[in-house]
C-alpha cells in the first residue's frame, strides 16, 4: 500500500472540508471524491486500526463527529493526518484514498454491519485501551 501502483491516477487537488468533514480529491483521471473524515478514521490503514494481521482489526465508534486537524504530504505518495481524536499514525497513500473515495458507501455498509455483528452503535465511544495504542491484547 505504501507507494503508487505504476500508472495509477494520482491526485491534482485535496481540500480539506472542516463543515462538511469531508475530504475533498480530485485526481488526474477525472475522478472526483469526497471521502467522510469518518470513514478515513474508522478505515484509517495504521497498526493501530488494522492489527497486525487479519483478524486483528480494531473496530472504531463514536468517530462519526471527528475533524482532521492536521494533514502532512508524506514524499510524493500520500498524506498523514492528524485527527482531532489523537490519531496520527495512519498513512494514506495516494492509492488508497483512491479505494477509499470509489468504495465508499460499500466500506460504509460494511463498517455499519461489522457495529451491528459486535453489538455497538455507530457513535458509542471507544473503550478506553489501557498502556499503550499498539501491543494490547483485544
Amino acid at each position: 500500500m505504501a507507494g503508487l501502483t505504476t500508472g495509477a491516477p494520482t491526485p491534482e487537488a485535496l481540500t480539506l472540508h472542516g463543515q462538511s468533514r469531508a475530504l475533498e480529491i480530485s485526481f488526474s483521471d477525472g475522478q472526483t471524491f469526497r471521502i467522510p473524515f469518518e470513514l478515513m478514521r474508522v478505515y484509517s490503514p495504521s497498526a493501530e486500526v488494522q492489527g497486525h494481521g487479519p483478524g486483528q482489526e480494531v473496530l472504531q465508534s463514536g468517530k462519526r463527529e471527528v475533524d482532521i486537524v492536521e494533514l502532512v504530504q508524506v514524499g510524493n505518495y500520500a498524506v498523514q493526518p492528524t485527527f482531532s481524536d489523537g490519531h496520527n499514525s495512519g498513512i494514506f497513500s495516494w492509492d488508497y484514498l483512491y479505494h477509499l473515495g470509489a468504495e465508499q458507501d460499500r466500506l460504509l455498509d460494511q463498517y455499519k454491519e461489522r457495529l451491528l455483528a459486535a453489538g455497538v452503535q455507530r457513535d458509542d465511544p471507544m473503550p478506553v485501551a489501557a498502556g499503550a495504542s499498539c501491543g494490547h491484547s483485544h
